[in-house]
């Protein structure tokens, strides 16, 4: 591993000017939602934004991924931030003249999605060699409070901004706040990673993200804490995705409640992302993750339990499932950051973040027939059992146990055949 033993300053510069914008770039997507959501009163609408949103990481990710290990992370970044802040600008410029349409507004989601989703392995990948290799875990936990508080803040935000502003002066937010990232970013030293392949510069981005599945192929021990993560997020997905149908249905609550839920599933992102911030999760980084999923199961099958009577019940079991989900997350990246070489991290991050978005459509349209036949309440109460099942089982392997035990294992990859 190439960690630094020391932190260094110019970390600290990069994170923060990142997440100022960050923070944003959620309350300008508040906004635009808003208005898709005020001017064409489609489901069908919002549900197309939120699947170009989410597309460009599950297709391009695994090769983005192997750009990110092949190219310069510190021009890679830069050009995100400045893509994403051009788009934006000429976003704001068709409102200024009343001639955005709905049509403009998708295009500019797709390309803010897609400078995402090369943006943010390049920076994982990079703070491997910034941040001391202890320190992993507790970086991840500030970056699982900062994604889990930016959207608290960005709700309230980006209402007012809506109030107060046109859409036009709204977006030049966003151009500024990318701004914000990309200027010190240009006089930031981002460290390269040393190749352990001296054959991969000649080798083409197929058969880069080749290697990253061969790499998931070869060491099995990581691939069992990957698929454990995936059932998971297979497991849990539904049952939040049906969420304001349990309410309305089950709890008898309205908009508000929902809403207070939501609210508290991020506080609990926070905190919980605080927590691991300051503590540092358990000296076998594994026991974190499995306590985050026994957690996360156990306060999903309390929701599906809670009876209509006692709605703090559902509300504790919300904040809690926000806490584990940033336990669960920060451990893991901190383990992979740990065991995966420098130079194949892009790689690795992407493709998990293509694994998981995969699964969550899948699991979506599963879920829709099961719940009509079985209730509304199954998904959370089965949703749950199986999260602690899994934490159980994967407890009980040896293997998975000692994932944290072993270091650089990408550097045994065999050179692939071009």
């Amino acid at each position: 591993n190439q960690a630094p033993k020391e932190f260094s300053e110019r970390f600290w510069l990069l994170w923060g000017s990142q997440a100022v914008s960050l923070a944003g770039s959620f309350a300008v997507q508040f906004a635009i939602i808003w208005w898709l959501t005020s001017t064409t009163g489609s489901a069908t609408i919002l549900a197309t934004a939120a699947m170009i949103g989410l597309l460009p990481q599950v297709l391009l990710g695994p090769f983005f991924g192997a750009l990110v290990d092949r190219w310069n992370r510190k021009r890679i970044m830069l050009f995100a931030d400045s893509a994403i802040a051009v788009v934006s600008a000429w976003l704001a410029w068709m409102f200024y003249i009343e001639a955005a349409t709905t049509a403009h507004v998708m295009i500019v989601l797709g390309a803010r999605a897609v400078g995402a989703a090369l943006h943010s392995p390049a920076m994982l990948a990079s703070t491997t060699l910034m941040v001391p290799e202890e320190h992993y875990v507790r970086i991840q936990g500030l970056n699982q409070a900062l994604t889990n508080g930016s959207p608290l803040l960005a709700a309230p935000l980006g209402a007012l901004l809506i109030s107060w502003l046109p859409m036009s002066s709204i977006l030049m937010i966003d151009v500024l706040t990318a701004l914000v990232a990309v200027v010190p970013l240009i006089f930031v030293k981002v460290p390269q990673p040393t190749s352990s392949n001296d054959n991969e510069e000649h080798a083409s981005i197929f058969a880069d993200v080749a290697e990253g599945i061969r790499y998931l192929r070869k060491h099995r021990e990581q691939s069992y804490l990957i698929v454990a993560a995936t059932f998971v997020n297979f497991c849990v997905v539904p049952a939040f995705a049906l969420l304001p149908l349990l309410v309305m249905q089950e709890f008898n609550g309205g908009a508000y409640y929902l809403s207070g839920l939501q609210l508290l599933f991020g506080v609990g992102g926070v905190i919980g992302g605080t927590v691991l911030a300051s503590w540092g999760g358990f000296s076998n980084r594994v026991h974190t993750v499995l306590a985050g999923f026994g957690f996360m199961g156990a306060a999903t099958l309390l929701i599906g339990v809670s009876p209509a009577s006692a709605a703090w019940l559902p509300a504790t079991a919300m904040f809690l499932v926000g806490a584990a989900a940033a336990l669960i997350n920060g451990a893991i990246i901190a383990i992979l950051q740990s065991q995966v070489a420098a130079d194949y991290q892009g790689r690795l991050f992407t493709l998990l973040g293509s694994i998981a978005g995969a699964i969550t459509p899948v699991a979506l349209l599963i879920a829709a027939p099961i719940a009509e036949l079985l209730g509304i309440r199954f998904w959370s109460v089965a949703g749950g059992t199986a999260c602690v099942l899994i934490a159980v089982i994967a407890a009980m392997i040896p293997a998975v146990i000692q994932i944290d035990a072993t270091r650089d294992l990408a550097k045994e990859v065999e050179t692939p055949v071009a």
